[in-house]
């Protein structure tokens, strides 16, 4: 079931968000060569936690040990941090986070490259062309549009270049729960699904490989990664559904 947000609802949302986005711009700014995440996921926890909001992620589903995802280069989401993971200068590096503020969630995603220059002009396209395709997805929710409209302006953005979309995770519904209905998927035709109304509240994130699609568990149970090894990009937004357009709750600066 479809949950829509009041006035008084969104508010709240958007409390939550702004902690969240406060929390990556201070995090990435933490970014470095010799870093380790859980240096980082250390940070985020700090930050979440003074601004009176706690981690969604810590304890999701019993199991998941930490307060933020960091996937490293081949690693597309769930990551675990750890404090033998040091990152070295020119690593992609994906960080997930997620708050709870007055029992409303908020969920968003970044990928950069550690001490800010890409290795390679491909893995630099890569994260141009994943962010790219955020924007596209965020454009899409609009009034009356459809929900695989958003999937549509993903698969638009990534297949022109030749990128891997990921398939077995998506973006979804986003409010009371981390995870609400619907599910969305990051591919596929336009036209299809329940028509977006104001006061759906999303979490759109679309995930690219430099190679293909397929996609592989450790043996962790939580850290995806690309089958063949290729590189991922990871970014996401929690946006709501207005009147006339959309807002974007997580939106950074």
């Amino acid at each position: 079931m479809i949950h829509y947000k009041s006035v008084s609802e969104l508010a709240k949302m958007r409390r939550s968000a702004r902690i969240l986005a406060d929390t990556i711009l201070r995090v990435m700014d933490a970014v470095a060569p010799g870093r380790s995440t859980a240096d980082l996921d250390a940070a985020a926890e700090e930050l979440i936690r003074a601004a009176g909001a706690v981690s969604n992620f810590k304890g999701y589903r019993g199991t998941y040990p930490a307060t933020i995802c960091t996937s490293v280069n081949d690693e597309i989401v769930h990551g675990i941090p750890s404090a033998t993971r040091v990152l070295a200068e020119g690593d992609l590096l994906s960080l997930d986070f997620g708050c709870i503020w007055e029992g409303f969630h908020s969920d968003s995603a970044v990928s950069l490259f550690v001490g800010g220059v890409a290795p390679s002009p491909e893995a630099e396209r890569l994260v141009k062309v994943t962010e790219a395709a955020l924007d596209a997805a965020v454009a899409a929710v609009v009034p009356g549009a459809r929900l695989s409209d958003i999937g549509a302006a993903i698969e638009g953005v990534a297949t022109p270049e030749g990128l891997g979309i990921v398939r077995e995770y998506g973006g979804h519904g986003i409010g009371r729960a981390m995870h609400e209905d619907p599910f969305i998927q990051n591919y596929g035709p336009a036209g299809r699904g329940p028509a977006l109304k104001p006061g759906l509240t999303v979490a759109l994130e679309p995930m690219l490989n430099l190679g293909g699609e397929e996609t592989r568990l450790l043996a962790d149970d939580w850290t995806v990664v690309t089958a063949d090894g290729s590189l991922s990009a990871h970014f996401e937004h929690t946006v709501a559904v207005t009147e006339d357009g959309h807002e974007i709750l997580t939106a950074r600066g």
